[in-house]
């Protein structure tokens, strides 16, 4: 691989299940999500993403208000969105609000910017779906002017023009890292391509391999267009136990509850357990032992030919507890035997 291997974690914020059964309040799952990420910090985890969400079963609204807390209280772990809404949102305030995290955690800050798997933030901020591909268009393109911490002159169909703007505060120590989260679409990689940001790849199901053909047209896209190599990187979800069965018998339930909520909203067939168990063993779960979530990390990263990879470790209600036992095995166990098996 051109880029040496980082390995993070990514989380919604999911709504956990607490002691008594019950959902906790959404301010305790931000609490608990703090917490996961000092663990994650001490173990020496390269990276945490936290994603951005307007709806009951998520509690992070606000990725960069949790990344400031998670950075007061962290030294070396790289912090960043998974993803920043980029659609719904004001690029200028966006980039404003990373380089405030970027100041607060002395150059820790990252952003992966997207159009997110749900839509529930357009009728939020009042904006119209059938501005969607414009929107990120035109805010992509304004976010990609801000980097180079330049005065800015920019004109477009969805704000005012600026004229030879600064925008403050700078990043101490320039460019700030971005990337752009993809779900699958050429043109979606090809724009990746064209601004000259790294590529994050959201996988979530169905075997990793079969999205090889993205990563070369990346790297065609690059290479056509006279610029740099750059990273790739892959989030999917999983869990990591002490045993096989222990991962699966933890994960399922909750994953089945998650995937039973948003296929109601979106049409999904139910969840059965043979999908789970067959997902588990050849797709984008990572369920398992550390032995058995290390490889087949290992595997998608040749396959893919990675730079980073995020698992995200939350999913659904299950519970906190699990969680931090989940990411007290991938930093202790499961980021050693990786880096073992790539050489």
């Amino acid at each position: 691989m051109a880029h040496p291997i980082e390995l993070g974690l990514d989380t919604f914020g999911d709504v956990t299940l607490g002691p008594d059964g019950r959902p906790l309040h959404q301010a305790q799952v931000i609490r608990n999500l703090v917490e996961q990420a000092v663990l994650a910090d001490g173990l020496g985890i390269d990276f945490i993403g936290v994603g951005e969400h307007h709806r009951p079963d998520f509690a992070v609204s606000a990725p960069e208000v949790v990344l400031a807390a998670i950075a007061a209280r962290t030294s070396r772990i790289r912090l960043g969105s998974a993803v920043t809404v980029l659609s719904s949102d004001d690029p200028i305030r966006v980039f404003q609000r990373f380089s405030t995290v970027d100041a607060l955690s002395n150059g820790r800050a990252e952003v992966i910017v997207g159009r997110g798997s749900f839509t529930e933030s357009f009728p939020l901020f009042g904006l119209d779906l059938a501005d969607y591909e414009t929107l990120f268009e035109e805010k992509l393109n304004l976010f990609a002017a801000l980097l180079p911490q330049e005065p800015v002159t920019w004109q477009g169909s969805i704000r005012a023009p600026l004229s030879n703007q600064r925008v403050f505060p700078p990043v101490e120590s320039p460019p700030l890292k971005v990337w752009v989260g993809v779900g699958g679409s050429p043109k979606s990689v090809i724009r990746a391509a064209h601004y000259g940001l790294p590529l994050m790849l959201a996988i979530i199901g169905g075997e990793p391999h079969r999205f090889r053909p993205f990563v070369d047209l990346y790297h065609q896209a690059l290479q056509k267009m006279g610029k740099p190599d750059l990273p790739v990187g892959v989030h999917s979800p999983g869990h990591v136990a002490d045993t096989d069965e222990q991962a699966r018998e933890d994960f399922w339930p909750h994953y089945q509850k998650m995937h039973e909520q948003i296929g109601r909203e979106r049409g999904w067939p139910p969840l059965q357990r043979a999908g789970f168990d067959r997902e588990a063993d050849q797709g984008s779960l990572y369920v398992g032992s550390p032995e058995t979530v290390a490889g087949k990390i290992a595997r998608t990263a040749r396959a893919l030919g990675l730079s980073r990879f995020d698992l995200k470790y939350s999913s659904g209600p299950l519970p906190h507890e699990k969680m931090m036992r989940s990411v007290e095995l991938y930093g202790s166990k499961v980021i050693p035997l990786v880096r073992e098996m790539l050489g």
